[in-house]
């Protein structure tokens, strides 16, 4: 095979000759999804992924775009950054998603805010229940420590590199790697403030759907999380799909559950009236 490489014309039709192959961990182009919900068109597929184990993805999502993540096997980590598609400077801000909620759960309802105060993305669905606001990923120092090896190109890639992949492709860089939430793995708050993770083996196929109030950049990383006492580099892979979807109305039940959500989306609702 080394030799038949070699040769330039060879090794192009090699190349060539691995059109159409379908692994594992891919992105389908065109996205196509045989398991959308009822309703949705399959013209509006518009992203349809799934991301390798220690892998990442990115893509950015108009306003009313539904996006699902997918625990395909029981262990992913979806570790997520956020942005406004349209002036990256606003972002995810975890410590403000956490005290206008007074709530650190995140769960079907909750909101993702950010520095401005808007809702960039609302929680619409929610089987999993094991989430985490406060740890935030590894980076390459953590996982030389855990794994005796962290580099981005190794074999066990932190997630703080991966965001940073994923952010250079939107002209992002490392200043705007900021603090993220992590879904399907969670963290609970004891009384004496200590940290208990609760990061599985969990039941495989356990679901989450978010909805994009504004035009967002979303940036994953499926790595392990930060706290997993396995010795193992353990994850496994996350399905992504996105389809778009209508505007949140001016009653859904989520924009007005409580008076602090009611106002975050009213924000959104002015940025859109400028």
């Amino acid at each position: 095979m080394t030799e038949t490489l070699a040769d330039p014309l060879a090794a192009r039709d090699h190349a060539r000759a691995q059109g159409g192959t379908v692994v594992e961990s891919m992105p389908m182009l065109p996205p196509v999804a045989d398991d959308l919900p009822e309703g949705v068109d399959a013209a509006d597929l518009v992203w349809e992924e799934t991301i390798a184990a220690g892998g990442y993805a990115t893509r950015r999502l108009t306003r009313g775009s539904r996006l699902r993540l997918i625990d395909v096997k029981g262990d992913a980590c979806a570790s997520i950054l956020l942005f406004n598609a349209e002036m990256p400077t606003e972002r995810l801000n975890v410590a403000d998603t956490v005290k206008v909620q007074w709530n650190a759960y995140l769960g079907q309802g909750k909101l993702l805010l950010s520095d401005m105060g808007r809702v960039m993305m609302s929680i619409v669905a929610d089987d999993a229940g094991t989430h985490d606001t406060f740890c935030g990923t590894s980076n390459s120092a953590t996982n030389l420590l855990k794994y005796g090896e962290g580099r981005n190109s190794g074999i066990h890639p932190s997630g703080r590199d991966r965001f940073l992949l994923g952010a250079a492709k939107h002209g992002l860089g490392r200043r705007d790697v900021h603090p993220c939430v992590t879904l399907f793995k969670g963290t609970k708050i004891e009384a004496d403030g200590a940290i208990t993770p609760e990061v599985g083996p969990f039941q495989p196929g356990r679901t989450v759907v978010l909805r994009a109030e504004m035009d967002v950049i979303v940036v994953i990383a499926n790595v392990p999380h930060v706290l997993d006492p396995r010795a193992e580099y353990t994850v496994t892979p996350l399905r992504a799909s996105a389809w778009r979807g209508p505007v949140t109305g001016e009653h859904d039940p989520i924009r007005i559950a409580t008076p602090e959500g009611l106002r975050a989306f009213q924000n959104v609702e002015d940025y859109f009236r400028r």
